[in-house]
């Protein structure tokens, strides 16, 4: 597939990163990245560990504030958002980027449906005018919140966990609260939506059962979704895409035929030495990478 700035040729860019350097005083964490991501496509982050992948992330979503660099959101339907520019709280609420993180962020004593509804706070807030109009009973308010409650039960219903409305979301199973996570970032309505490694401590069952899910938000939902992960096998099952960072620059960067082939990349992951000792965990990703590629 031919490619041009990273991206498929004919496919439309959502995200563009020109140039994006991130420095924390001395050290360079991430050292002149551009790439591009695809509307309704999945684009993988990959890398060894501290490749600066996840600092990538915090420069998209506001924690960090590029020390340079230029990243616009193309919204479909609401023009091109300078996000390096942006508060963190803008982020989600006008660009409508959402994210999830390494290590799960639910809020455990709520109930699972009540954490999907806290993720359509914006919109209630506004429908009650942002005053006391929710707790009078204003018919716009109460409108809103029939609304919330519906897309919640409508994500809820997608990943299985519909009969589970009432629980308390910390009583889950480890991969349900996955889901969970992934549903509530998808109640913000996102045009892009960031997973930072969803698939990391979920067993073979629930890594299958979160590629269906994902492959099903780019196929139903038609956005954009930008992933960080170390399971090379998700990867190359549902990325359209990939780009490979190491030591916070691109190394490689096409579809994942082309990168799971670039000796940028193996060196990467094995050095050049043949002798070298991969961590057990690396070395079957890697083993299972290079057998899906004949």
């Amino acid at each position: 597939m031919s490619t041009v700035m990273g991206t498929p040729m004919g496919a439309t860019p959502l995200l563009t990163v020109d140039h994006l350097t991130m420095r924390f005083g001395g050290l360079v964490a991430i050292n002149d990245v551009s790439f591009q991501a695809a509307d309704r496509e999945i684009t993988a982050i990959i890398g060894p560990n501290g490749a600066g992948k996840t600092t990538v992330f915090n420069c998209l979503t506001g924690f960090y504030k590029p020390t340079e660099g230029r990243l616009a959101l193309h919204h479909p339907r609401r023009g091109d958002f300078l996000l390096e520019r942006m508060e963190g709280y803008q982020i989600p609420k006008q660009a409508h980027v959402a994210r999830t993180f390494q290590n799960i962020r639910l809020f455990p004593a709520m109930s699972v449906l009540e954490n999907l509804i806290v993720a359509q706070h914006n919109e209630l807030m506004q429908a009650s005018g942002y005053t006391v109009l929710g707790l009078l009973g204003y018919r716009g308010y109460k409108e809103a919140e029939e609304k919330a409650v519906d897309l919640a039960r409508q994500w809820l219903e997608r990943i299985g966990l519909v009969d589970r409305a009432d629980w308390e979301a910390g009583s889950l199973a480890y991969g349900a609260q996955r889901r969970l996570e992934i549903a509530r970032a998808m109640c913000t309505r996102p045009v892009l939506l960031c997973l930072d490694e969803p698939a990391a401590g979920l067993n073979p069952h629930e890594s299958a059962e979160l590629t269906e899910l994902l492959v099903d938000i780019r196929e139903r939902e038609r956005i954009g979704v930008l992933l960080i992960e170390h399971h090379m096998d998700v990867v190359m099952e549902i990325s359209d895409h990939i780009i490979v960072l190491d030591y916070g620059r691109k190394i490689s960067d096409g579809t994942p035929e082309f990168v799971r082939n670039d000796p940028a990349v193996i060196r990467a992951y094995l050095g050049e030495e043949e002798e070298v000792e991969l961590p057990p965990e690396v070395a079957r990703d890697l083993t299972e990478t290079q057998r899906a590629g004949g």
